[in-house]
């Protein structure tokens, strides 16, 4: 029997911001796409789950939610299914088209729910629509964002969030690359899936893994930076103005294989497996980017969307989700948010919990009954 996953919607957004998009139809209508399910639902609480470039059409909360009389908009940013090309400034425009939309059907108030990577999202989309402060991108291009653009929400439910995408993935590079243009090319005194290295690991071999991934990041905008710099010094509108390039092996967080590194209740490996195996693949986090994205999402230097950060400029209530199992998002980086906001926020753990929760219906109906619960809280 096929599940119901509500309506398909239709969203504009702002005319002239689908330029960064592949498709040509985007470009000339630029829209995002929502799945909403209401059907018997009020009108008090919409939730919003959204993440910059997973398809959330499937979101394991839409039919739970909507069985209990909740409306949820499952929301895919421009970038679903590609985010070679996103920038975070962008996808927090597509989230405020959607909040915006339930505003008009008549919703009084929205609950962002921030799950993996829409955590770090929904915190930099709150921060800014409470008080927009961003004129451009990262890489100092003018961006049209208005007040208008971002609806502020009633509160945020962080589950399974981790902190950002440049938080993440700098966590993730592996420090053993010497030379970015070839993925075999490593130092086995830096490679944590080397045996002479762990794990265990040896702590101070921890703080020279994490100062080398650190550099590796940064050594990483420097080159783009100098890269855009070049490009930029043409006056010809038709040249090369970003360009496209890899990022080899970006699994490699030994937390993946040290199960004494933030204890949990996880497994080894990662969500996609072997993690030796997901840091030789030919798609991963990161692997395709361009000059600009990478500035904008991946830098650790220069992205603007740090989850916690973000949350500690917002003002609303806040619910903080830790999945007990989850092999990629651990319990220090949930407890950031919790520490963001403290004294709003209402920290939970969901023991068992994988980060998916796939084959766990009743871990899914526990976390929809408990944002139920929490929202309900927010009656004005």
């Amino acid at each position: 029997m096929a599940a119901s996953f509500g309506r398909l919607v239709a969203i504009d957004v702002s005319a002239g911001s689908g330029a960064d998009s592949q498709s040509g139809l985007n470009l000339l209508y630029p829209r995002v796409y929502g799945r909403l399910a209401d059907e018997g639902c009020g009108r008090e609480v919409a939730f919003v789950v959204i993440h910059p470039s997973s398809n959330f059409h499937g979101h394991y909360l839409i039919g739970p939610l909507e069985r209990r009389r909740h409306a949820l908009l499952a929301l895919n940013t421009r970038y679903a299914g590609n985010d070679a090309t996103l920038l975070m400034e962008r996808c927090i425009q597509d989230l405020g088209a959607g909040v915006a939309f339930l505003k008009s059907q008549g919703y009084k108030r929205v609950v962002l729910i921030g799950n993996s990577g829409g955590g770090s999202l929904t915190a930099f989309y709150q921060s800014q629509a409470e008080r927009l402060t961003i004129r451009d991108t990262p890489d100092g291009r003018p961006i049209d964002l208005t007040p208008d653009d971002l609806p502020p929400a009633d509160g945020l439910a962080m589950c399974a969030a981790h902190p950002g995408r440049a938080q993440v993935l700098t966590d993730w590079l592996d420090p053993s690359v010497t030379d970015e243009h070839d993925m075999l090319a490593t130092d086995p005194a830096l490679d944590m899936f080397n045996p002479k290295n762990g794990p265990p690991f040896d702590r101070d071999w921890l703080k020279r893994y994490r100062a080398a991934q650190l550099a590796r990041n940064e050594r990483i905008t420097d080159r783009a930076l100098a890269r855009l710099r070049a490009l930029d010094a043409t006056a010809d509108p038709e040249a090369p103005h970003d360009a496209a390039f890899l990022v080899y092996r970006t699994s490699a967080d030994p937390r993946f294989l040290d199960l004494t590194l933030d204890p949990s209740e996880r497994k080894a490996g990662t969500t996609r497996g072997s993690a030796r195996a997901a840091n030789n693949g030919v798609m991963h986090t990161g692997r395709i980017c361009s000059l600009r994205s990478w500035l904008s999402q991946w830098s650790v230097r220069l992205s603007r969307a740090d989850g916690p950060k973000c949350l500690a400029k917002t003002s609303v209530p806040v619910l903080s989700v830790t999945y007990g199992a989850d092999p990629v998002v651990f319990p220090s980086q949930v407890a950031e948010y919790t520490r963001a906001a403290d004294g709003r926020c209402k920290a939970h753990l969901l023991k068992g919990a994988t980060h998916h929760m796939h084959g766990q219906p009743q871990l899914i109906e526990q976390l929809a009954d408990l944002l139920v619960d929490w929202a309900a809280g927010l009656r004005r």
